[in-house]
């Protein structure tokens, strides 16, 4: 007998309620291992000191306990992981290391294929699909040895800041009333949670960085075409990224390093010449000059400002100073996706089953459909694209990385966010106003969490580069990072913390 999504939701939240005091004290126990950053947890795996079934069954109990909180997963992998992990420990005692990740559980956004796990993209539209393969990505980081401990709440099929999905919105750990930011919802909660020791998110318009910053994590968006995207649900293909995020500025660069390289039956990807990360993590910053963009201070929350602004007077410190600058303007070119490029992959499905969408999406998806885009508009666009993308790296002349707000704002309450949706308001603009012109420029960007509001929400700090500057990119985001104790809190979340309504769910 098949179930509704109302009644599993129940009879699960019954479930996880009559299993709670049971598992608490277990992962408590484990709480020690969760909180390893996944760099010492491969460190611990490498040297023998700690098993890779040890460190999966930890965030396994983890979330047994906190995921009914946060709606951070749609699947928890449970099984697969625990059957990967006894592999994996099986390879380590008979001398065999698959690469750096080995033994380490990562969780990936429901919009990334997983062979023999479900994909949903957080629709009831593939509520039940299950890839035959794996994307590119996740292939290359089950090589490099990570266990995959499950799939990640998203806004349904990547179209938003994370607030609606079939599945549920995620919760902020930092306040559970609180959005995520998105569309890499479920895996910004997971990480800064400690149910995972990293993730995999997708950045069209800020959806790795978003959530970092709302939920005061290390979120990377590489240059496009170094990271594949094949395998993954795609929204807008000429600005889709996929990207790593994590607790650490090393740990992003470790899975970089396993993500990174050319993909010949990806049609984004670009061929680079293979680097090495983490090396170039220890490379000297202080001869760096940085820029503060012009329009990307603009209209920013007050605590925001000020957070910014004092890790930009360190950052002065810490390099040869920080001076005004500008990036190429982008405006004009943002909207592919209204131009028909999102219609492209979901015309078809859409046409045949438009109820399995929500209506959110479903409302996009029509006016994308009512305005008839034309291809001549779309092909102009994107030649203006590519123009930009060959010159961009020409607006870094007078300085070598720029610095800014990843957000505008805090993170808002998801009852505010619903109720802007049901209303069919617009969406705030300071949301991806920082973020999106970079998918477009196609450069390096990496959020760093730089403060907290008087509320205890998390702040985030972008830092970006020219084409292929990643090195330089986290280099810096690491020499901010040891200066400061943001990465080093955690959010108060207890077994007893209550989960607060939402009104339009």
């Amino acid at each position: 007998m098949k179930v509704t999504r109302r009644e599993f939701t129940a009879m699960a939240a019954g479930a996880v309620a009559a299993q709670t005091i049971a598992r608490v004290s277990v992962a408590a126990a484990a709480g020690d291992l969760t909180e390893l950053s996944l760099s010492e947890a491969a460190a611990r795996v490498r040297a023998g000191s700690v098993s890779a079934t040890a460190l999966t069954e930890a965030c396994l109990a983890r979330i047994a306990v906190y995921d009914a909180k946060l709606d951070a997963f749609i699947t928890v992998m449970k099984n697969q992981a625990l059957a990967q992990a006894r592999q994996l420990d099986a390879e380590q005692k008979a001398g065999k290391l698959r690469g750096p990740l080995h033994g380490v559980p990562l969780a990936i956004k429901d919009i990334i294929d997983t062979a023999g796990a479900r994909t949903t993209g957080g629709s009831a539209l593939f509520e039940d699909r299950v890839p035959a393969e794996d994307a590119t990505v996740v292939a290359r980081l089950v090589a490099a040895g990570a266990v995959i401990i499950g799939k990640t709440n998203t806004q349904e099929f990547a179209m938003g800041g994370g607030e609606t999905s079939f599945w549920g919105p995620a919760r902020n750990p930092w306040n559970l009333a609180h959005n995520t930011g998105g569309s890499s919802s479920g895996s910004g909660a997971a990480v800064a949670a400690f149910l995972s020791y990293g993730a995999l998110g997708t950045d069209t318009g800020g959806s790795v960085r978003m959530p970092a910053s709302y939920c005061g994590i290390v979120g990377l968006k590489a240059t496009y075409g170094l990271v594949p995207i094949k395998g993954i649900l795609p929204l807008t293909m000429s600005m889709d990224h996929c990207g790593p995020m994590t607790r650490t500025v090393e740990d992003t660069a470790l899975m970089l390093n396993a993500m990174a390289g050319y993909d010949r039956l990806d049609i984004t990807s670009v061929e680079h010449a293979k680097e090495d990360y983490v090396a170039q993590l220890a490379q000297p910053i202080g001869s760096l000059r940085l820029g503060m963009p012009v329009g990307y201070f603009d209209g920013l929350d007050p605590e925001v400002g000020q957070a910014v602004e004092t890790a930009i007077n360190l950052l002065a410190k810490l390099t040869r100073g920080v001076t005004e600058g500008t990036l190429p303007p982008v405006t004009h070119l943002a909207n592919l996706g209204g131009l028909g490029e999102t219609l492209a992959w979901h015309e078809p499905y859409f046409k045949n089953a438009p109820g399995k969408y929500m209506l959110t999406e479903r409302r996009r998806l029509q006016s994308i459909a009512d305005a008839e885009p034309k291809a001549v508009d779309y092909i102009r666009a994107k030649w203006e694209i590519e123009t930009l993308r060959r010159k961009v790296d020409d607006s870094f002349a007078q300085f070598d990385l720029v610095v800014m707000p990843t957000q505008r704002i805090v993170a808002p309450s998801l009852n505010e966010l619903l109720k802007r949706a049901a209303d069919t308001a617009p969406a705030d603009p300071r949301v991806v106003s920082n973020c999106q012109p970079l998918n477009v420029m196609g450069i390096p960007a990496v959020s760093i969490p730089c403060g907290f509001s008087k509320s205890g929400l998390p702040i985030g700090l972008m830092i970006a580069g020219p084409r292929f500057s990643e090195g330089k990119v986290l280099a810096l985001a690491q020499a901010y990072e040891k200066a400061t104790p943001w990465h080093l809190r955690k959010p108060p979340l207890t077994p007893s913390t209550a989960k607060p309504p939402v009104s339009a769910a």
